[in-house]
């Protein structure tokens, strides 16, 4: 357990690695690139819903997870959560790339053609387009590749380092962060 410091009430804690324009470029990629991986996740989940095999608690829990992730780098820095991130993103990678390309068996775009029900969505109308779910399958790779970048980078930077520093010496923050 760490160690508790009492510090003068003229003393202000500040975490200069929190302002650098790198910092911030790495917590808004990775909270963009988590939102967007979730939207996609759900958007293949609602849109193919009766052909999905079994998976479908597991992507509401991915998107949760992600969504949940990039609350808490956005809006306190967890840089905790970071390798987390990574590691769901390099495993949601292997899926999409396996799942897009049909390395299973059958993917999204081999559906396309005769002899395949179309897909229906959670709520039994008519599902996405077999083409626009392998678009959507694919298009979470790329996705998951920047994710891994981002936290990885965002890991490096050292979010977590405090300055305590007498109150009349911190400047003030630039806008909203």
């Amino acid at each position: 357990m760490a160690a508790v410091q009492t510090l003068p009430r003229s003393t202000t804690v500040t975490y200069p690695n929190r302002d650098t324009p790198a910092s911030r470029t790495a917590r808004n990629g990775v909270v963009a690139a988590l939102v967007v991986s979730a939207m996609l996740i759900l958007a293949v989940t609602v849109g193919g819903w009766s052909k999905l095999q079994g998976m479908t608690p597991l992507d509401f829990a991915w998107s949760l997870a992600y969504l949940v992730i990039a609350f808490y780098v956005g809006t306190r820095w967890a840089r905790g959560l970071l390798p987390i991130a990574a590691a769901l993103a390099f495993l949601l990678l292997i899926v999409s790339l396996i799942a897009g390309l049909g390395g299973a068996g059958t993917s999204w775009f081999d559906r396309s053609g005769g002899g395949y029900a179309g897909a229906r969505t959670l709520f039994g109308a008519a599902g996405l387009n077999p083409n626009a779910l392998g678009l959507l399958t694919l298009a979470l790779a790329p996705v998951q590749a920047l994710l891994l970048a981002f936290a990885t980078r965002g890991f490096s930077q050292k979010w977590n380092v405090e300055v305590a520093a007498p109150t009349g010496e911190v400047r003030p923050r630039r806008g909203r962060s």
